[in-house]
């Protein structure tokens, strides 16, 4: 078998069950490249190597008597550490967490191991997952393998790194401001965020956290677009308290080629400007549909004011920042957000207001985001997909310094450092699915990914366009020197 490591999770399930390989020579192989590769990357950073040999050992044992859990017997697998797996630590990177001990799993962790997977640890984080960047003081930086000097980004930044190099078969993130997104577009893998509500999260969450947040998804990760869909028929399911009467019925896909799609495309916005090479390449992948007979369109938009749709996002996304906060924490912000002017309505005021905001504010604000997803869904009677930036430039360099000293450069001009934000937040704040996948490389070398969004629960349409568009315009790459 050629390079084991980087074929999908669901072709390494089948080689598992045809006995082209066992799960415990598989578990071996991943176990030893992170080993011998993720010294300089940094992306396993909760290593559970002696139970996922056992469980690959009896899942091997399973298949000798006849027995298959389900479609990922045997393969092996991480998940982000903000998930819950019993017996490691869950610290988000959040140093007083350090000493935290999951005794259950993640609800996700749950539905993979009833269907077979071997669980090898957890990947690396940002702190609180509240970055672009993924480091923190508990387990130090993870780099992009295809440049260690740049961020695989975050906050699922380790669940990228892991999955670019071939140290895991599969993966499963978090996705708010574009947390599954931007890192799948900076190392070059599919990535999908759900609509909202239909993963259940639970057990991705701080102590004491027991509600589900507004606008938070997970979902999986991958280097195919095949290995989402196979993840998304696992996960997707009511939430534990629904599942007494609530039951998913996601729509599944009706086309058979790109001419039968109708595809608006968004190559960029002066809200949030993009690197001209990111524009073009939604431009030429508008031409490859067109090509192929697909209905596509640079000028159909849903009936929104797309300023105002990231004012409501950011509102709503800053105003979860604050629960939990100690008491002084929450004066210090109080006072910040009273000490600034009622005319600035910068992205930086707008989030500082937020994190003390009314109920009656945030209701208002909920109102409005209610009327954008009535938009959205008339503009997906019309369009089938809209296809758009991920982020505003390739992978970054690493930067610590100050958050609010931060930029970015896009086009030689520096930007607000999470301006970029607009582009994830395009989609999250009316619950909206979005799947992203590699779009070739820049000419800096680094991968390039865009994401198609489409209707409320259209879930399985914008993965089987992408899986109909990737015939066309390539897919994963190996970063150089991890085809080994």
């Amino acid at each position: 078998m050629s390079h084991p490591a980087f074929l999908g999770a669901g072709e390494l399930a089948r080689k598992i069950r045809d006995r082209e390989i066992s799960s415990l020579e598989l578990t071996d192989h991943y176990i030893n490249r992170i080993e011998q590769l993720d010294g300089s990357i940094n992306a396993v950073v909760v290593r559970d190597f002696d139970r996922a040999l056992s469980a690959a050992a009896k899942a091997d044992g399973e298949l000798a008597g006849g027995n298959i859990a389900g479609p990922l017997h045997g393969v092996p697998v991480t998940v982000k550490e903000a998930f819950n797996i019993a017996g490691l630590a869950t610290t988000w990177g959040v140093p007083p967490l350090r000493d935290n001990i999951a005794d259950t799993d993640a609800e996700v962790v749950k539905r993979l191991r009833q269907a077979g997977a071997v669980f090898m640890g957890k990947t690396n984080v940002p702190f609180g997952l509240g970055d672009i960047q993924t480091y923190n003081e508990i387990y130090g930086v993870t780099n992009n393998p295809w440049n260690l000097s740049r961020s695989p980004g975050g906050s699922s930044g380790g669940s990228a790194a892991a999955l670019a190099a071939g140290l895991c078969a599969l993966e499963v993130g978090s996705d708010m401001a574009g947390s599954i997104r931007v890192p799948a577009h900076f190392c070059g893998l599919y990535g999908h965020k759900p609509t909202w509500g239909v993963v259940p999260n639970q057990g991705h969450a701080l102590p004491g956290a027991v509600a589900s947040p507004d606008l938070g998804v997970v979902g999986p990760m991958a280097r195919t677009v095949e290995d989402l869909v196979l993840a998304m028929d696992l996960l997707a399911c009511a939430q534990p308290l629904n599942q007494a009467g609530w039951r998913l019925n996601l729509p599944r896909p009706d086309k058979t080629s790109l001419r039968e799609y109708r595809v608006a495309i968004l190559p960029g916005s002066e809200i949030a400007p993009v690197d001209d090479e990111i524009s073009a390449r939604v431009v030429e992948t508008g031409r490859i549909l067109a090509e192929h007979g697909a209905q596509v369109s640079d000028q159909a938009l849903p009936d929104i004011d797309l300023k105002g749709n990231h004012e409501i996002f950011l509102n709503l996304m800053w105003s979860l920042t604050t629960d939990g906060v100690s008491e002084e924490q929450y004066l210090k912000a109080r006072q910040l957000a009273d000490s600034i002017p009622s005319a600035d309505l910068s992205d930086a005021a707008i989030a500082a207001r937020a994190r003390v905001i009314s109920h009656r504010d945030w209701l208002q604000h909920n109102n409005r985001r209610e009327i954008l997803r009535y938009a959205w869904r008339r503009f997906f009677d019309d369009w089938d997909v809209l296809i758009c930036p991920v982020f505003a430039a390739t992978a970054i360099n690493h930067d610590d310094g100050p958050v609010n000293q931060r930029t970015l450069t896009v086009n030689g001009v520096p930007q607000p450092y999470f301006q970029p934000m607009f582009w994830a937040g395009l989609s999250t704040v009316s619950y909206l699915p979005g799947t992203v996948f590699p779009a070739g490389l820049a000419q800096n070398g680094l991968p390039v990914g865009l994401q198609v969004i489409g209707a409320e629960y259209n879930d399985y349409i914008t993965l089987d366009f992408v899986r109909l568009l990737t015939k066309h315009t390539g897919g994963f790459q190996i970063p150089p020197g991890y085809r080994t």
